[in-house]
């Protein structure tokens, strides 16, 4: 018997990065609030819970459906970042209550772990579109002013941290909202620009629209 080749063809996934990004826009906004000093009639703790189910859960869910699409940085990043929501949830809950004073310090060398991570991914969001690259952008700040801040254990720095975060919700939302509206609609009805390096390579693997 001869033997036979066949070609199976699947569907793509729905684009997920809009998921990944509301996921991180919320959490990264409960806590950045907190940072700026804007909970102070609530515990302050309200990023928590989301850090494990939407920040954590929902990125790594869209990381994995990003393997599944074959999106190398979209799966790299939110994995990355929800891993990162997770951790830091588990750290606040197994470890901030006994570090007592060293818990500044030690919440200053996560930031600037990931801060090194972001700073590749900030130079590879550049071949992605301008929502995206602002957004690693608004993250790199954040994560920088606040290791700087946390380190010194200085407030004031540390909620000019907080602002920072927050503006970086707010770019994550709008980048997220664009990725629903748009794929909804079949058409741009929110922009994203344009990549800002576009190799031919990258523009035939990544498209400009997704993450």
């Amino acid at each position: 018997m001869a033997d036979e080749t066949r070609t199976i063809m699947t569907a793509p996934a729905a684009d997920p990065a809009p998921l990944g990004l509301a996921a991180f826009a919320l959490t990264t906004f409960l806590l950045s609030a907190a940072n700026a000093g804007w909970m102070g009639s609530a515990s302050g703790d309200a990023w928590l819970g989301f850090a494990f189910a939407y920040g954590g859960l929902g990125q790594v869910l869209a990381g994995m459906w990003e393997f599944r699409n074959r999106n190398v940085f979209g799966a790299t990043a939110f994995s990355t970042y929800g891993a990162f929501w997770i951790g830091l949830g588990l750290w606040a809950l197994l470890v901030a209550p006994t570090a007592g004073a060293k818990a500044g310090k030690d919440v200053a060398w996560i930031l600037l772990a990931f801060a090194i991570f972001n700073t590749y991914m900030l130079l590879w969001s550049t071949m992605v579109n301008a929502a995206v690259f602002m957004v690693f952008l608004t993250l790199e700040a954040t994560e920088i002013v606040l290791f700087i801040g946390n380190f010194a254990a200085n407030t004031n720095i540390v909620k000019i941290g907080g602002y920072v975060g927050i503006l970086t919700a707010l770019v994550a939302w709008y980048a997220s909202a664009a990725g629903v509206g748009n794929g909804v609609a079949g058409r741009t009805i929110l922009p994203v620009g344009s990549p800002f390096l576009k190799p031919a390579a990258v523009a035939a693997a990544v498209p400009a629209a997704r993450v």
